[in-house]
């Protein structure tokens, strides 16, 4: 697919300075590793999230924007998750001129859709609606702009202030809040049934997933390995963009348990790329536990770019985990570039 030049005329470029420019080298440059390319856009997404926002955060945004011209679906994927994690309102044009960027990739395009849902903006309702209504619009795509219309409807409206919400051990803007607490006593069937239930809109599903994601952390509660178990039948589900989003959540939660299912989805080479790509990183999330690693191996040269640019990065993350290493990015001292 083309890359996305990111031209928009309401997009100006800030001032950077030293330490985002230094970043900004590196995530831009093909001749840099993949891995290290994304420890760096890993610093920026600090830097554009910082609350409130520096003098670094507009030009962050800027420095993360610049690489949606590589080749590289993963890494463009991950600038769009970035700029959604911001809850900045500067990232909305880069995110708006990728969704509607035909020519892109759609596991790009889908992420810029979720990014815009995380967001919250109303002004991007329309074209989240006009997305979601095509016919023509390929799956991935449309569902990601139906379940962010949701989100930004919900996290606008009425019902949002008398729901009672698990506080989540997870920092993330996730694409659904988690079903609210109706009791003190969770209960992972009815969230499985809820979960599985195909006649039910996406949303409602995902929010059924997120809450058992909540309920699998801390590793050591009682409801954690059973609500994983539920997580994995989502494995089963037509949907490739839900089934991602299960191997996404087991990346976030890195709990042994979710081991054997992220294997199986990973070695299915019949299954779409952006799922088996997804396991492989959450994989990595659990690089410290035996056999990790050589598993991941074995797919470095699996037919699917995709997969392989995956892996590449999957075994960084999981040598970062071996390492105890306290953030997965580059941090540089402030004034001091990064070597190259």
């Amino acid at each position: 697919m083309a890359p996305s030049a990111i031209v928009p005329e309401e997009i100006t470029t800030t001032p950077a300075d030293p330490q985002v420019l230094s970043l900004r080298k590196v995530l831009t440059s093909e001749a840099e590793p993949l891995a290290r390319r994304f420890r760096a856009l890993f610093s920026l997404k600090h830097l554009a999230s910082l609350s409130p926002p520096t003098s670094q955060t507009l030009s962050a945004i800027d420095a993360i924007a610049a690489a949606f011209n590589s080749p590289s679906a993963l890494l463009k994927h991950e600038l769009a998750y970035c700029l959604g994690q911001s809850r900045n309102a500067a990232s909305v044009p880069y995110l708006r001129h990728v969704l509607e960027d035909k020519a892109e990739d759609a596991m790009c395009r889908h992420e810029a859709a979720e990014a815009l849902g995380a967001l919250g903006d109303q002004g991007n309702l329309d074209l989240l609606r006009e997305l979601r209504d095509d016919g023509r619009e390929v799956d991935v795509v449309r569902e990601t702009c139906e379940i962010a219309v949701e989100r930004i409807e919900w996290e606008h409206g009425v019902k949002r202030a008398g729901e009672k919400l698990k506080k989540s051990d997870f920092a993330s803007i996730d694409p659904a809040p988690p079903l609210p607490q109706v009791s003190q006593t969770a209960s992972i069937a009815e969230l499985q049934k809820t979960l599985l239930d195909t006649s039910l809109p996406l949303f409602q599903r995902y929010r059924a997933m997120f809450a058992l994601r909540d309920l699998s952390s801390p590793p050591d509660l009682p409801t954690a390995v059973p609500a994983i178990q539920a997580l994995a039948r989502g494995f089963g589900d037509p949907s490739a963009l839900f089934r991602h989003e299960i191997a996404f959540v087991f990346g976030q939660l890195s709990h042994p348990a979710s081991i054997p299912s992220l294997v199986e989805t990973l070695s299915n080479t019949e299954e779409a790329s952006m799922v088996r790509h997804e396991a492989a990183e959450a994989l990595g999330s659990l690089g410290d536990e035996d056999g990790v690693e050589d598993i991941l191996k074995k797919f470095l040269d699996d037919p699917e770019q995709v997969v392989r640019d995956s892996v590449i990065v999957a075994l960084d993350m999981a040598e970062f985990e071996k390492n105890g290493e306290v953030e997965y990015a580059i941090v540089p001292e402030v004034g001091k570039p990064i070597k190259t």
